[in-house]
């Protein structure tokens, strides 16, 4: 009986020392699977707005695309033949109060984010989810122009955004390959400024917006629970509700602003995508 006992405690045992490379062996083939925390850092640029411009309801019919024009019928904000009193739109902040001036490029900077995710791997396929706050320091501005002259600018700034997105990877050993997408909400900072010192300007609009994100990249893990990667993410932001309202002021009764209504004429971007790219470097650490 004793002999019987000892034979099973041994062959126990040696059952449970083969295992524990097997296990080892398991997890270390899923360097990928759990959760982790980390961050980014990266640089984010816009796409070239070019022939942006702003757009008017001088009827305040809530219907975009009249032209505001003088009591002689010209449209204040169109081109003169020559000089310096040019009226129009360019892409950028004002750099003066007339089109001859021109616009300085809307701003590109930096971002920084926090996230916290998990993965599930199957063999070679990793799929997962994660959570992400921070912010870009973007700026997307756009300048209108009249003959009077005077600058009228509107400009719009992310002052933070939260993003849930879905991930589906390739893992090969330590490097994962895998794609990106889903939703984002964040708090956009729009305001107006203008040189004209004499009609009275109202805005109003909400300062959060929904969005989504899309794009790809790669992770290395280095060690057993850190790594880090690179990753290129697309994000747009849908901004159509800010609008401002230009009213009579201190202006004569028939400014070109009040003609069409008393009340006055609303201005309104004329591209409502808030977007931008992003080049990120990554890290994590895995639990």
């Amino acid at each position: 009986m004793r002999s019987f006992k000892t034979l099973s405690y041994t062959a126990g045992a040696a059952l449970l020392l083969a295992a524990q490379p097997a296990v080892g062996q398991d997890a270390a083939e899923k360097p990928f699977d759990g959760v982790y925390v980390g961050g980014s850092i990266g640089y984010s640029v816009q796409n070239n707005d070019v022939g942006e411009g702003v757009q008017f309801d001088r009827d305040l019919n809530g219907t975009f695309g009249d032209t505001v024009v003088n009591a002689g019928g010209a449209n204040v904000f169109g081109l003169r033949t020559m000089g310096a009193f040019d009226g129009g739109f360019c892409n950028g902040v004002a750099n003066g109060n007339n089109l001859a001036a021109g616009c300085s490029n809307d701003s590109d900077d930096v971002e920084y984010y926090g996230r916290l995710g998990y993965d599930k791997q199957f063999g070679h396929l990793v799929v997962g989810a994660l959570v992400e706050f921070g912010k870009s320091n973007v700026s997307d501005s756009v300048t209108a122009y009249t003959t009077t002259p005077a600058a009228y600018q509107f400009t719009r700034d992310l002052d933070w955004n939260a993003s849930l997105r879905g991930r589906l990877g390739y893992a090969v050993k330590k490097t994962l390959f895998y794609g990106t997408g889903g939703a984002t909400y964040g708090k956009i900072d729009s305001s107006f400024f203008t040189t004209n010192a004499v009609n009275a300007f109202d805005d109003r609009g909400s300062d959060t917006s929904w969005g989504f994100q899309v794009g790809g990249g790669l992770e290395q893990k280095i060690g057993k629970k850190f790594s880090i990667g690179v990753e290129y993410l697309y994000t747009r932001f849908t901004e159509d509700d800010y609008l401002v309202r230009a009213s009579r002021g201190t202006a004569p009764v028939n400014h070109p602003f009040v003609l069409g209504n008393a009340m006055g004429t609303d201005f309104q971007r004329t591209d409502s995508n808030f977007d931008f790219h992003s080049l990120r470097a990554t890290i994590a650490y895995r639990f």
